[in-house]
């Protein structure tokens, strides 16, 4: 156990480090020539990991409510359910990072930006995830809703984070940057600086996403002990033995 704390106590400074250093090279580079306001163009760093990582925790998610609709098995939906939640953590990180960008370069902190407006949509999808959840019982039918629910709104959030932003009308309306990363124009440091960024943000996820199903497997293992007590409860009541009691002759 020692060892493994150790490891454990390793590898949570390790990730501490990568955070200080790519937050260090977020800070260090050089101002965007073409950002109105030249040394907030690192909000750039922030933002688009956060995106890749909201998305790969989202199909995350959805690969394992199909896990639990296949199998039933009670670990695929707290798999399912630790990815959800940590896809709206970093999707309003998103969110936050896109109003401050849209503030600093358009002038606005809501451009009613086709993207933005996309973006929003998917957000308000996750949260009614968890609205479904806390309105349903624990159980096999809250799992099954929930994942039913995440399969069925997968397809329109496909649409929208892919398909919806790049439609001609749509592309040429936003004033969402779509090609910088595509056509390789980003500048070498901010290349790299990107790159670090996003390699510390998916470690950070895995982290939280690891931390987040421990709580849940821990959860899970509560609920079935306590449902051991229940069940033990129950049958030694059903088998008590009834014993005659005499009762004092009145007469």
């Amino acid at each position: 156990c020692g060892g493994l704390e150790g490891m454990n106590g390793l590898g949570k400074a390790l990730l501490g480090l990568a955070v200080a250093a790519a937050a260090a090279l977020s800070l260090l580079g050089p101002d965007a020539k073409r950002f109105q306001t030249p040394e907030l163009a690192r909000i750039f760093f922030w933002h688009f990991p956060c995106t890749i990582a909201c998305t790969l925790l989202l199909f995350w998610g959805a690969w394992n409510s199909l896990r639990y609709l296949q199998t039933r098995n009670p670990q695929a939906d707290v798999f399912a359910t630790a990815a959800i939640e940590l896809s709206l953590l970093f999707g309003l990180l998103v969110m936050a990072t896109g109003i401050l960008f849209s503030r600093v370069q358009w002038g606005a902190w809501w451009q009613q930006d086709p993207r933005q407006t996309s973006f929003l949509l998917v957000l308000l999808i996750l949260m009614a995830q968890f609205v479904l959840r806390s309105a349903t019982p624990e159980g096999p039918r809250r799992a099954a809703l929930s994942a039913a629910y995440w399969l069925a709104a997968t397809l329109p959030i496909v649409f929208l984070m892919f398909v919806f932003p790049r439609l001609p009308q749509i592309a040429n309306a936003s004033f969402h940057p779509s090609d910088t990363i595509q056509q390789g124009q980003l500048d070498p440091y901010y290349r790299w600086t990107v790159i670090s960024m996003l390699a510390v943000i998916l470690m950070l996820a895995a982290w939280l996403y690891r931390l987040r199903v421990r709580a849940g497997l821990a959860e899970l293992a509560l609920e079935e002990f306590d449902g051991e007590l229940e069940a033990d409860r129950g049958g030694s009541a059903a088998t008590g033995v009834v014993r005659p009691v005499s009762l004092p002759d009145k007469g």
